[in-house]
């Protein structure tokens, strides 16, 4: 157990010693402190110092590109339906649900209120569920004037994407989702390095026997930064933020995580693993 130990810690040293930092991205923003995608919490996670807030776009029946995870808003809002099936003035009507599901006076927001909220932030807004939306969300982003602040994604290999939005590929910051369970998951990865240079590359897999992750420095080593998530443990393969912070069992999920290259990490508990990384000098 204590040589399996030293070896943990001496790749955690030499991968923190070739990336220096490790960027943290907030899942939804700080959703324990305030409603999921809401204003508040992509500012709360910003004032806590997170790199990156995620979070999620839908379209309202007038074109407003709002920021929704879900396909409805039942869930998160005290309405009902999808955000197409309202304008933006009628949508605004309903109150975000907090925590424990109690209805708020925060309002679903606009993408174009996040990025005026985090312009000249630094923070990075990662644009989840935004397939469809591209060229709206562009727009908005060039209005703005937040193009390099935003970090575009999809799950499709490049070809699709090229076929897609040849057009604005060169004019957006973009990182591809991949499943490393697939076979085909380092070919689709080996794509996009030979045609375009990813922001990063967000890696999900429920095993975590995937040569990518034994040795992925084939991406770092071209610029482009490698994305791990510590939510959930479907994501992971069980390396999670539960079983760090629950558990109390950092070498098993976020030191794990960290030896295995990440060099960004999105996470629900930010606040948690910023101290931890700042004790480690991972962040800044």
């Amino acid at each position: 157990m204590k040589l399996k130990l030293l070896i943990l810690a001496s790749a955690i040293s030499f991968t923190a010693a070739a990336q220096n930092k490790i960027q943290v991205t907030a899942h939804r923003g700080d959703w324990r402190n305030a409603p999921e995608n809401s204003l508040r919490a992509f500012q709360y996670a910003a004032q806590m110092g997170v790199d990156i807030v995620e979070l999620d776009l839908k379209k309202t029946k007038d074109g407003v590109v709002v920021i929704m995870h879900d396909g409805t808003i039942d869930r998160t809002t005290n309405g009902k339906g999808k955000p197409a099936d309202y304008t933006f003035d009628e949508i605004r009507k309903f109150g975000l649900r907090n925590g424990i599901g109690r209805v708020t006076k925060n309002q679903i927001p606009t993408l174009k209120e996040v990025m005026l909220a985090l312009k000249g932030t630094g923070v990075k807004v990662n644009l989840d569920k935004s397939y469809d939306y591209y060229h709206e969300a562009l727009a908005v982003l060039k209005e703005t004037g937040t193009v390099q602040q935003a970090i575009f994604k999809s799950e499709v290999p490049y070809a699709d994407l090229k076929a897609r939005y040849s057009n604005l590929i060169d004019s957006i910051i973009y990182m591809p989702v991949v499943n490393l369970d697939k076979p085909e998951a380092k070919q689709i990865i080996v794509d996009y390095l030979r045609n375009m240079k990813p922001y990063a590359f967000e890696l999900n897999f429920t095993k975590d026997t995937s040569a990518v992750l034994r040795d992925n420095k084939f991406i770092t080593q071209t610029g482009s930064k490698v994305w791990i998530n510590s939510l959930w443990a479907s994501l992971n393969a069980g390396h999670d933020d539960d079983t760090a912070v629950e558990d109390d069992n950092k070498r098993d999920s976020w030191d794990w995580i960290i030896a295995h290259g990440a060099t960004i990490i999105q996470t629900d508990r930010p606040q948690l693993m910023l101290e931890y990384l700042r004790k480690k000098h991972l962040h800044k």
